[in-house]
């Protein structure tokens, strides 16, 4: 890793973790965030090789008034597991790209890039350290449900499509527990001291 280039540190965590209440706390300290998932939104709508792709793949109605129809795209994914599979491979590469040029733009130790599936996707590989925030599921299902408006059903099944919370803190460097009785700030200050330490040292 060239010295002026920063830490990589991931974070992520299941839906309904958290993750981004916990990125804030990190933004107030100064460490800049790439968000994968809001970023890979704004490719699919604006890089000409992306909006391509995606259209061969899944057909003209892939894009109504120049604009991903997200609707269609999703019915027909979940429909079919190899077109998910197949977004995933175009789209994966195209926020790697764009997530090595922003990182090339900053000045700070290290940065985050926060992702829903930064083990799924393999995109972790890339990365210098990982931190995992986890909640109960019960939690978990309370909070998307009252943020999104989804059923309870719902829920649980992108819950079931993601690696387990378990899993993904045994294969992370920090862990972080947003449970409602952990307070959040005093565990990411002690990370990012430790962070800071291990750069400087």
């Amino acid at each position: 890793m060239p010295s002026n280039r920063p830490l990589l540190v991931g974070i992520t965590g299941g839906i309904g973790a958290g993750k981004s209440i916990v990125s804030k706390v990190f933004q107030i300290l100064g460490i800049p965030k790439y968000d994968a998932d809001s970023r890979a939104k704004v490719l699919m709508n604006s890089s000409p090789e992306l909006v391509k792709s995606i259209s061969l793949l899944f057909g003209p109605e892939a894009y109504k008034n120049d604009h991903l129809n997200r609707q269609y795209i999703a019915a027909k994914a979940f429909e079919n597991k190899g077109l998910l599979t197949q977004l995933n491979e175009l789209v994966h590469p195209a926020v790697a790209n764009d997530f090595n040029e922003w990182v090339d733009q900053q000045t700070a130790p290290y940065v985050l890039k926060e992702a829903a599936l930064l083990f799924e996707s393999g995109s972790f590989k890339s990365l210098d350290q990982m931190i995992t925030v986890t909640a109960p599921e019960s939690i978990r299902i309370k909070r998307v449900m009252a943020r999104d408006g989804r059923s309870e059903d719902q829920v649980k099944k992108i819950i079931s499509n993601q690696l387990s919370e378990e899993e993904k803190a045994s294969r992370s460097d920090y862990v972080i527990e947003n449970d409602d009785e952990n307070m959040v700030i005093p565990q990411v200050l002690e990370i990012h001291s430790t962070l800071m330490q291990n750069i400087s040292g």
